[in-house]
């Protein structure tokens, strides 16, 4: 897989001796990536990115590293940009630059290589686009306007199934058993949001034996998480009933201070969205009469009443403790990789603004994923293409 080039050094934070071990994590975290091996594949023999420069501001893991990988296989110059927050595992480092020709720079100097494409999840390198930018890929949708066309790969099909249904679905239960070592069942937990996300974190946690309420303020989703199997109520409701609370809605104040005064001494508060937000916080405080960290990311409220409340990560995400499965980010990072190819194949003739992603894309990702599951599926025959064409109900 690694091959030998001339190194790119950032000496403030790159020790290449650390190369080796670098490459075996690589290299492991590959094996349980069979999309992105497929699509590597397919960029080494059409080199889809020759002659494009594709920066990249992606957290650095072993996933993400795999990525940069197969753009460069693509036949693109590639940079990684690691702001001062991001992590910056020295061994991933080591090896992206010593094996692969593959800089991790600061963000300004990452900036600086005036890159063509951008994979910025968050929007942060965006902010001031150089001149030879021509569009990105994105994790959000906003009606911020861009010189350019963007795809957000948090719109795709597959995205919702497999990063927010099933990998945060997972990996949200997973931080709250790493922070507390909480026994699921039999215990009453609450989720705040029956989105994609919500619709995870429900299934899993009545997978393990928990008793599951949802509140919504969708009728739809509601009904739709009542035919599931879940008991539906309000907050104010549920707040007397639950062990352990999960807010999913990207909203705030979604547990407040009226929900406070209801809830049951030893209750849990986490976030499984995107803002902590979601708990407020400065109201806990205000009305407990000290607080104390009593586990690692485990900060216990107690109330004038001698009621404690306990609150995971700062209401930060939860599933931060754990990251999303290797298999759930082969796929998003695979709809990365090919929504790139996508943009240089057609970004003259789209519209400067945030595209969803297309759905060629999501069946070429679902359609891979099967073939390395070993699974097939039927295919229409051309009589009943012809039908389906052809029926009233069609037209």
């Amino acid at each position: 897989m690694a091959m030998n080039v001339d190194p790119i050094v950032d000496p403030d934070i790159l020790d290449l001796g650390l190369a080796e071990p670098g490459r075996r994590r690589t290299e492991w975290v590959f094996q349980s990536m069979p999309v992105l091996q497929a699509v590597r594949k397919q960029f080494i023999k059409a080199q889809p990115l020759a002659g494009f420069r594709v920066l990249a501001g992606l957290s650095l893991s072993p996933e993400a590293a795999n990525l940069l990988i197969t753009l460069r296989d693509g036949g693109a110059q590639v940079t990684g940009a690691a702001t001062e927050t991001s992590p910056k595992p020295p061994d991933l480092l080591a090896c992206l630059s010593k094996d692969y020709g593959i800089p991790v720079l600061p963000t300004a100097a990452a900036l600086a290589t005036d890159p063509h494409w951008i994979i910025d999840p968050h929007g942060r390198l965006l902010r001031e686009p150089g001149p030879s930018l021509l569009g990105a890929t994105l994790e959000f949708t906003s009606s911020r306007q861009f010189p350019f066309p963007a795809i957000s790969v948090d719109q795709a099909q597959a995205t919702h199934l497999f990063d927010h249904r099933y990998g945060v679905g997972q990996s949200v239960l997973d931080g709250v058993l790493r922070y507390t070592n909480l026994f699921l069942c039999g215990i009453t937990v609450v989720i705040a949001g029956y989105g994609w996300c919500g619709r995870g974190i429900a299934t899993r946690a009545r997978g393990m034996g928990a008793n599951v309420i949802v509140t919504e303020i969708d009728p739809t989703r509601a009904l739709e998480a009542l035919m599931d199997g879940n008991r539906v109520m309000s907050m104010a409701e549920a707040a007397a009933l639950g062990d352990l609370f999960l807010t999913a809605t990207g909203n705030k104040n979604v547990i407040g201070r009226d929900h406070f005064d209801r809830l049951k001494s030893g209750a849990l508060l986490a976030n499984a969205g995107h803002s902590p937000a979601e708990i407020d916080l400065g109201a806990l405080d205000r009305i407990a009469s000290s607080h104390r960290p009593v586990r690692e990311s485990v900060e216990e409220y107690v109330l004038r009443d001698g009621r404690r409340i306990q609150v995971l990560a700062q209401a930060q995400s939860v599933n931060a403790a754990s990251g999303q499965p290797t298999a759930v980010r082969d796929i998003s990072l695979a709809i990365h990789s090919l929504s790139l190819e996508f943009l240089s194949r057609n970004h003259t003739e789209m519209p400067h603004r945030i595209h969803p992603v297309p759905e060629e894309i999501d069946r070429q990702v679902a359609r891979l994923k099967l073939e390395a599951l070993g699974l097939k599926i039927d295919r229409l025959t051309p009589e009943q293409e012809a039908y389906l064409a052809t029926r009233p109900e069609a037209n």
